[in-house]
């Protein structure tokens, strides 16, 4: 569909960011990862290689918790890697959860991640058992490839249970996205499968969508099917919102653009920002729709400021109106006017759900996504048992939860039985806010983190559990959300409530986002200790629950009651954040 592209720079002017060169003289991402990964000598790899192997799905990491320790006996960082397996539209089968659990236990740190973009995570690889990992990945016939990087990430899909008809069509189409805009170097199969190189003849070797210099930053693609916005479309580069003809027959897509969450503290050019819906395309354009809203991003985004860089930022200096019209002129058609739809809410819906072909779909709450055995609760014992008996397959919601899905008549009583042994229903008990609630990893493996988020999770949920409660709100549904810092990886930006790391201990909270997703929060106060967050939103509870109209939820009262001021765009946020934040704070 596309030429070999001529990658192209905003501003001219400035110079290129230094990735830029590194991308563009990697050879096709190979630079000198095999001589990194040779290194005895370190259990780490070159800064350079570090951001070669993001492409590959691989995060260069180490223990924070042990970095004093390891200064003071004048060691090394206790290096590890993280490794991402990409599964677009979060489906796989028994036989691969299986061979991913087994990964995880004999090559990484025993648990496995489910993430936020429906996507398994792998961490504390040494460096000696990384190339086993990647290679047992795909095996199963999962990868890695394209999981990180300045590329198009895991396409993620509604995996909506009750709509099973429309979430085949939808998935092929997710699936037809992520192959179509997957990298097409032989870098990947060369380092991590076993390819090897032919010395001399080979074939030039060209990227055809992405050029040599890859995408200015990361480039994030969802599709939801209404009245569920579960995964947030309004936060990612582009977006695709299922719409059904009068049959109820998948008929096409609205085409959302320049969603994204990242932001800096305190810099004021740096914003989370609402997609915009830009107009509509059947079901058989949406796979080239998809390609020529990347490659105007590769085109016209900014390479000489990484932070300058995601697609929001590009439309918001050029506008809506020039983007979409750059789009349609690489289609060579008009897209259509959007169409009608409406979303409710973005969470999951717990337990057992019947669909229409007599199959039976379980979804289960994990919290923050961290699959693993405690003392009191086996669940990653209970699901490798049930990934045994199990006939259908796994889909990993944009939550962090799974569903075990495709579950025959005859089939369900033994998975009934595994859940009952195992206590696995239970955990779908919690209160309305924590089955809401979400966090990033942070620390001690993510060098962004400036403060606890998946660690601190779970007491955090327990205070202000007791505050729901109290105030009789046990059951209501409010999305929490919680990320070590800024940039947004746990969506902090569109939750009623969402803490924000700004160093150990202290958090800028936000309130406001709307419960269905289609609004931004605020921030509310810039820096909070965790000793002060009950004290602050005690009283907000409280209020919540005597004042609330029939149906209100607690975003929308938290603007109502005057607590904050809604947040449409760039300018709101940064109008109530000189609210929140006095001058000189």
């Amino acid at each position: 569909m596309s030429s070999t592209p001529e990658n192209v720079t905003t501003a001219p002017e400035k110079p290129l960011h230094k990735n830029e060169q590194l991308k563009s003289e990697s050879n096709f991402l190979r630079g000198h990862i095999l001589r990194d990964l040779a290194d005895q000598s370190t259990g780490g790899i070159t800064e350079e290689s570090s951001q070669l192997t993001k492409f590959h799905g691989v995060y260069a990491q180490d223990d924070r918790d042990l970095r004093n320790q390891r200064r003071r006996e004048n060691k090394e960082k206790a290096f590890s890697f993280m490794a991402r397996v990409r599964v677009p539209g979060g489906v796989c089968t028994p036989g691969q959860w299986l061979a991913l659990d087994s990964i995880a236990d004999q090559q990484a740190n025993g648990t496995l991640k489910l993430t936020t973009r429906q996507a398994f995570q792998f961490h504390g690889i040494l460096k000696g058992d990384l190339w086993r990992a990647i290679n047992r990945v795909n095996l199963s016939l999962l990868d890695t490839l394209a999981a990180c990087g300045d590329v198009n990430r895991n396409v993620m899909c509604n995996p909506n249970p009750e709509q099973s008809a429309l979430h085949t069509e939808v998935y092929q189409v997710t699936r037809a996205i992520s192959a179509h805009l997957s990298p097409r170097t032989r870098a990947y199969h060369e380092l991590w499968v076993g390819d090897e190189l032919v010395g001399g003849g080979e074939p030039e070797e060209v990227e055809p969508i992405y050029g040599k210099s890859y995408l200015p930053r990361k480039f994030k693609i969802v599709i939801a099917v209404p009245p569920s916005n579960d995964v947030d479309i309004y936060g990612n580069d582009l977006g695709f919102i299922a719409i059904t003809d009068a049959s109820g027959k998948l008929a096409g897509f609205n085409v959302t653009v320049g969603g994204g969450l990242g932001m800096s503290h305190n810099q004021i050019e740096t914003y989370p920002r609402i997609a915009d819906v830009m107009g509509f395309c059947t079901v058989k354009q949406a796979v080239e729709v998809a390609e020529k809203v990347l490659t105007v991003q590769r085109d016209y985004g900014d390479r000489t400021d990484r932070k300058h860089a995601r697609l929001k930022y590009t439309i918001e200096d050029r506008g809506l109106p020039w983007f979409r019209d750059a789009v349609e002129q690489r289609l060579g058609y008009r897209l259509g006017a959007p169409r009608a739809f409406t979303f409710t809410h973005t969470g999951d819906r717990y337990g057992w759900v019947d669909s229409h072909d007599g199959r039976s779909h379980f979804t289960l709450f994990i919290q923050s996504g961290r699959v693993k055995d405690t003392p009191e609760y086996k669940l990653k014992t209970a699901l490798r048992e049930i990934a045994l008996a199990h006939k259908g397959d796994f889909r990993l919601t944009a939550n962090q939860n799974l569903i075990i899905a495709n579950v025959e008549a005859s089939e369900r009583p033994v998975i009934e039985a595994l859940l009952r042994k195992h206590s696995l229903a239970s955990a779908n008990d919690a209160s309305g806010l924590k089955l809401n609630a979400m966090s990033c990893v942070a620390l001690p493996t993510c060098g962004l983190a400036l403060a606890e988020s998946e660690r601190y999770l779970p007491e955090l949920v327990e205070l202000l559990e007791a505050e729901f409660e109290a105030a009789g709100l046990r059951h209501d549904e409010v999305t929490l959300r919680i990320t070590g810092c800024p940039n947004g990886c746990g969506r902090p930006y569109l939750a009623e409530i969402g803490f924000v790391g700004k160093s150990p201990g202290k958090y800028a909270v936000y309130l406001g986002a709307a419960f269905n997703g289609s609004r931004l929060n605020i921030l509310y106060k810039p820096s909070v200790t965790t000793a002060e967050i009950v004290p602050l939103l005690s009283p907000i509870i409280k209020r919540y629950a005597t004042e609330r109209t029939a149906g209100e939820r607690f975003g929308d009262f938290v603007i109502r009651a005057g607590y904050v001021t809604p947040t449409y765009t760039p300018q709101d946020f940064h109008e109530q954040a000189k609210v929140a934040r006095p001058a000189g704070a």
